[in-house]
């Protein structure tokens, strides 16, 4: 399958704007695209400025009845959408798949983990607490208490079209927050899709507007200066978020900014080899790479190194590479040929200055957008590949000698979302934990991700938390009332 026939009438390809499927204002249209086939999936309405201000219209107008909306009110929404969405699994895992490439296996794995955000924050909704207290002084009372934001522009990357959409919305929802959203130009139609199964949960109109565009600035910018808006959500680039910083920064806007990674893998020598590998697996070839969590860098104490190189090339070209919903397709393309070219780029840099490709190494096939899944030995430090983000299937090896050397190398990085580390004591693993720069840290396992937890980093990785009971935080306000 190579189309949207199978689903062509479910699909909406309008703007959702003020709980209507509506056309852009220009009229125009943009193609997305099938990275296995690089084919024209959709035709997609092309939102500009004057969409733009439509849906902020519809978010403010529909913002003080939503926050009024009995939070059970709003829970009972997001569970009914967390039903319909699994419900529809199929279909969003087709759809995820055709319109980013990823096997269909992950597909139905990202149904499951974004659907769970309407469920979590379902129960969160009606957890938003204040307190009581008298004043230490003894001259009065303190009352502290939690109110919604306000509007929020959200803006949302390619890499997992649902979970990415889920994981802002639903909080903002629980909170009593309006919401405009900006999907991935290469990833609408997923978020489309969802917009339309909002509604028939029951979200009120306005209280959510999906505007996908090609021009992500000229829809964007004019938000910026609207007084009603209130908070800005990214996930996406740290140079790009650090723009949307600057914008913000101009009417002191709220701001989540869930930002790049570089990811250690630090596999120590009393680690389980076999162990580590399979975690490396998971760690480096989740969603095809293509994702900020995925390990870049794997530091290996010299005394493994080899065996740890060996078994993960083993593995590595062991995968199987096809069109993501073809049967056996463990590996699919990348999400662009431009995706695709950086990859090469790298992994050329690296291996002109020394590195050994012991499995992979290229682009290939003459459709599509694929690349083989890679192993580089022994690469030098001064590869670009070990301080920028892949986003692909390229795993690089280097050595370190003793735990703080492999502390000192997985800490060698502007960013600070996620690291892994793979050691058989408890104590080693706390120690270490504890002294990574890192907003996450993954012992003795490959896979962090969980709805319940906080995600979000450190350093250049951004600021705020997604997820867990910390994720609703960044939708709500604090208000202290002064009592007699």
């Amino acid at each position: 399958m190579s189309d949207l026939t199978a689903l062509s009438t479910t699909v909406p390809t309008g703007l959702w704007l003020a709980g209507e499927q509506l056309p852009a204002g220009s009229g125009k249209t943009f193609p997305v695209h099938n990275p296995a086939t690089g084919e024209v999936l959709a035709e997609v309405a092309d939102a500009g400025p004057g969409d733009g201000r439509r849906a902020l219209d519809a978010a403010a107008r529909a913002q003080a009845d939503w926050a009024a909306t009995p939070a059970r009110d709003r829970a009972e929404i997001l569970r009914r959408a967390w039903e319909s969405v699994i419900a529809a699994r199929d279909d969003f895992a087709m759809l995820m798949t055709l319109e980013m490439g990823k096997p269909l296996a992950e597909s139905h794995g990202e149904v499951t983990y974004g659907a769970e955000f309407l469920r979590w924050f379902a129960e969160e909704a009606v957890r938003v607490h204040g307190r009581y207290a008298r004043s230490p002084s003894g001259t009065g009372r303190i009352l502290v208490t939690r109110q919604p934001v306000g509007p929020v522009l959200a803006i949302i990357p390619w890499n997992f079209p649902l979970a990415m959409g889920t994981r802002k919305i639903a909080p903002a929802l629980a909170a009593g927050c309006t919401m405009v959203l900006k999907p991935a130009p290469e990833t609408p139609l997923t978020m489309l899709l969802f917009g339309q199964v909002l509604a028939d949960a029951g979200l009120p109109p306005g209280v959510l507007s999906i505007l996908p565009t090609s021009d992500a600035a000229g829809l964007t910018d004019p938000l910026f200066g609207d007084a009603r808006l209130r908070k800005i959500t990214f996930t996406g680039s740290t140079p790009v978020g650090k723009l949307l910083q600057a914008k913000a920064a101009d009417r002191m806007l709220r701001s989540s900014m869930e930002l790049g990674g570089n990811a250690p893998f630090v596999v120590f020598d009393d680690a389980d080899i076999e162990s580590a590998v399979a975690g490396a697996m998971l760690a480096k070839m989740r969603n095809l790479g293509e994702a900020c969590t995925a390990a870049n860098r794997f530091h290996v104490d010299n005394r493994v190194r080899a065996e740890f190189t060996a078994r993960l090339t083993d593995s590595m070209k062991a995968l199987t590479l096809g069109p993501g919903y073809e049967p056996g397709a463990q590996v699919g393309p990348l999400i662009s040929a431009k995706q695709r070219d950086i990859v090469a780029e790298l992994v050329d840099d690296a291996v002109a200055k020394g590195a050994v490709v012991t499995t992979g190494g290229a682009r290939t096939g003459n459709v599509g957008y694929y690349f083989e899944p890679t192993v580089l030995a022994d690469v030098p430090a001064n590869a670009r590949i070990l301080r920028e983000e892949i986003f692909g299937p390229v795993a690089a090896v280097t050595g370190f000698d003793g735990e703080q050397e492999g502390i000192a190398a997985a800490n060698d990085t502007e960013f600070g979302l996620a690291a892994y580390i793979y050691t058989a004591g408890l104590e080693r693993a706390l120690r270490v934990a504890e002294q990574l720069e890192s907003g996450m840290v993954g012992i003795n396992r490959g896979v962090i991700s969980d709805v319940a937890a906080p995600f979000g980093g450190v350093k250049e990785s951004g600021l705020g938390r997604e997820g867990g009971v910390e994720g609703i935080d960044e939708y709500l306000e604090t208000k202290y009332l002064a009592l007699p």
